[in-house]
């Protein structure tokens, strides 16, 4: 029985999570062995609570960031774990399409299926013109220095556990979808992107819902886009 681990990061997401949860498709893939993970990262809501009510295990990470979070629930695992989804606890995604990145993985095509927003139906203004045009940018820019094409940084995604922990992934913050993304094309990693349903958050996001937020995390996007770059430089020019 294969086990998979479902890892939701979560701040003041007390409206949505509950649905996340409920939605996920336990039933449909009843032949795997479930643990879900909702990673409090500093809610002043009933986030939690509703969590556990709902039946998710519940761990609390008060440094914030993304990553941080991530890395924090990774911690729970078992080192038997046979694949990671990630999925955002503001019920943005649709954790019933899963099924869509939990198969290709299952079935031994793919390493790492990433669930693009931007390939998929859209619900009107789920993306912002500044989300899609930092899309676009990084994107471009993964291909130009490491060849592999994306079409988004999307936080629905799911990894072989094995595959995931010899990434040896670092970012605490933003940076971390983008961090995944390019280290799976530098370990060859067989890559696929599905299409995925993407509709108007629950709430306020506190990342493209403030100039703050989005200019955060387009630098740190970008930071560890040609940080990267130039490790791999100097490492291809060692050799």
């Amino acid at each position: 029985m294969a086990k998979v681990a479902v890892i939701i990061p979560a701040l003041n997401e007390e409206l949505a999570i509950g649905k996340v949860i409920e939605d996920i498709p336990t039933k449909q893939f009843s032949h795997l062995h479930w643990q879900i993970i909702v990673v409090d990262n500093g809610s002043t809501d009933r986030t939690a609570e509703v969590a556990q009510t709902h039946g998710a295990q519940v761990v609390k990470e008060k440094e914030r960031g993304y990553g941080a979070a991530c890395l924090k629930g990774l911690s729970l695992l078992d080192p038997s774990t046979d694949i990671v989804v990630f999925l955002d606890g503001d019920y943005a995604d649709d954790p019933r399409e899963m099924g869509l990145l939990l198969e290709p993985i299952l079935e031994d095509k793919a390493d790492f299926v990433l669930g693009s927003r931007t390939k998929g139906r859209q619900e009107r203004f789920a993306l912002n013109i500044v989300q899609r045009f930092g899309n676009f940018v990084a994107t471009r820019l993964i291909y130009f220095f490491w060849r592999v094409r994306y079409s988004d940084l999307g936080p629905f995604r799911a990894i072989r556990y094995e595959a995931l922990r010899k990434l040896r992934m670092q970012d605490r913050n933003f940076g971390w979808t983008v961090e995944m993304q390019i280290k799976a094309a530098q370990q060859g990693l067989r890559i696929l992107e599905v299409p995925v349903s993407y509709r108007r958050r629950i709430g306020k996001s506190k990342i493209s819902g403030t100039l703050r937020g989005i200019f955060l995390a387009g630098y740190t996007i970008l930071k560890v886009i040609f940080t990267m770059a130039i490790k791999t430089k100097k490492t291809s020019a060692c050799k």
